[in-house]
């Protein structure tokens, strides 16, 4: 493969004026330029860019965490970053984990190794001292409450957003309330259940753990839902529902049994998707593309200080409530 110092010679120029030629260098006689840019056409010359991005400093590549990339929530995540990369002429390395926490350490070790510039974690399985080990190796943004943690993030408020739904639920009349959720074990679920064991204390209502759907991410997720409502004696009146795509698959089969929404079942999703829009769901619009910009812009920004930027959810009343 032909070098720099091989243009040199066939050229008969020095190194230093190919490598002037190659980086635009103003400084340059039109004839060497001339020589120069001749025997980088005759000899085929491909810079190699991974000495070009070490003599830089930079990859241009960023990591990015994703448990799934069919999911609507981290595809409209993604979304955002990767309009936001092509804006700054980087290139995303995906990690789709399925929650696997080995699948998370290569995405970890590539940032120690600087094979990228910055890694953006949309959701984890590791823990926070496992993440904690390599904050020195690069800039790691989360997209999670990282208020307490010394690596910027950008996050709702899930606690906040989920009292507010449940509280708006009551105030319609709705005292048996049920939640569907991805996995209990994420972070943003331990907000959620914190929120609904403080709303039912506060209206003294009872807790009833049947009412917790957990696995719930997908369309078909809903068909689960409505046949483990149907088996019960005392089934919830409404549901709050953290995927308008599974919330579309609860409306879908509810209808097929005959469960009238939202009188014998009111349903509020999350997101704000499309489908929600088409079917009349009443859900909280949450920016995810702006949240997925705002993720990248804070992963290569690392000489600005920590920070954290909490986005505002919106209520969308529609049918379903």
């Amino acid at each position: 493969m032909t070098n720099i110092r091989d243009l040199a010679k066939m050229a008969g120029v020095s190194v230093t004026t190919v490598s002037r030629v190659l980086n635009k260098h103003p400084y340059v006689s039109e004839e060497k330029r001339k020589a120069v840019l001749a025997a980088i056409e005759s000899s085929n010359y491909q810079p190699n860019i991974n000495a070009v991005h070490l003599s830089m400093g930079k990859t241009f590549l960023v990591g990015v965490v994703v448990p799934f990339i069919d999911h609507s929530y981290f595809a409209l995540l993604i979304k955002g970053i990767a309009m936001e990369a092509l804006e700054n002429n980087y290139k995303l390395v995906l990690f789709q984990t399925n929650y696997d926490k080995e699948r998370e350490l290569e995405a970890l070790q590539m940032l120690k190794q600087k094979q990228i510039d910055a890694l953006l974690i949309c959701s984890r399985a590791s823990g926070w001292p496992t993440i904690a080990d390599y904050i020195s190796y690069g800039p790691i943004v989360l997209c999670e409450d990282g208020r307490e943690k010394n690596v910027s993030s950008t996050f709702v408020d899930h606690y906040r957003c989920f009292l507010f739904a449940l509280n708006y639920l009551y105030q319609k009349g709705h005292q048996q309330i049920g939640y569907c959720i991805g996995r209990k074990s994420g972070t943003s679920s331990k907000f959620r259940g914190m929120a609904y064991k403080d709303f039912v204390t506060r209206y003294h209502l009872q807790h009833n753990p049947s009412y917790i759907f957990n696995h719930c991410n997908y369309f078909e997720d809903g068909e689960q839902v409505i046949e483990q409502i149907l088996k019960m004696e005392e089934p919830p009146t409404a549901l709050l529902v953290t995927s308008d795509e599974v919330a579309a698959g609860i409306v879908t089969c509810a209808h097929k049994q005959n469960i009238s929404i939202p009188e014998d079942l009111a349903i509020i999703g999350f997101n704000n998707q499309p489908i929600a829009q088409m079917m009349g769901i009443t859900t909280i619009d949450i920016p995810l593309i702006e949240m997925g910009r705002k993720l990248f812009l804070q992963g290569i920004n690392p000489s600005e200080q920590v920070t954290h930027q909490e986005m505002e959810m919106q209520l969308i009343e529609r049918q379903s409530v």
